[in-house]
Parts: structure tokens; C-alpha cells; sequence
């Protein structure tokens, strides 16, 4: 499995430095949505986990689901697949920027800025 590393070349970083291999896993496409989803609603079945995650095709899913669990931040068993606590510690972790996204959110709207162009 090809998983980004700390202390091995990815994404935004040479050196490997390990907050730049976390952000570079969890910023592929579904990977942080999965995460958050298992977080917030517990164990999940596939099918389950995919209809959560509304618009994840079937490949993207299993892909992520691979990938965070060769992370080492979800793991498979009974009644599907589960954080684990490295996993909720990363759920945890990002409840901060959660709660400074719903600032930046309203601050757009009150000035107007949430259209796209």
C-alpha cells in the first residue's frame, strides 16, 4: 500500500516532516471524510460507510479505506470498519479547525463572499 510516510519525500515536503505525510494522506480525496464519518457515527459497513459519504464511488472508498487502514487510523472487524484510537486522536485533533471553519463560514456570509466566481 502506498501510503505517504514521515521522514520519506511527499507532498509538500522533502524532508518527509511528519505533519506534511498526516496532511498529505488525510487530503486525498475522502480520505478526511471518511475519518470524520467513522468518528462521528461509529462502526460502519461498507455499504453503510458509502451511503454516509453520499457521492464516494465504490473504488475511491475502498482505496481510502485501505490506505487509512495501512495508517493505521481505521481498522476492520466486527460490525465493519471503526476508528481507531490513533484515529480518534486525528478526529480529535481536527475538531479545532471544525470550529475555526464554522467562524471563517459565517464571516463569508455576512460580508457576502461565499459565491463562487
Amino acid at each position: 500500500m502506498d501510503i505517504p510516510h514521515p521522514g520519506q519525500p511527499v507532498r509538500g515536503s522533502q524532508s518527509g516532516n511528519p505533519i506534511m505525510a498526516m496532511f498529505d494522506l488525510l487530503g486525498r480525496r475522502w480520505s478526511m471524510g471518511v475519518l470524520w464519518t467513522l468518528a462521528r457515527q461509529g462502526p460502519s459497513t461498507f455499504r453503510a460507510l458509502q451511503d454516509a459519504c453520499e457521492s464516494v464511488s465504490p473504488g475511491v472508498l475502498n482505496t481510502r479505506l485501505k490506505e487509512l487502514r495501512a495508517a493505521g487510523f481505521i481498522a476492520h472487524g466486527e460490525g465493519g470498519y471503526r476508528v481507531t484510537p490513533l484515529g480518534q486522536q486525528v478526529f480529535e485533533a481536527l475538531q479545532p479547525i471544525s470550529e475555526v471553519s464554522r467562524i471563517w463560514a459565517a464571516q463569508l456570509r455576512e460580508t457576502g463572499e461565499t459565491e463562487t466566481p
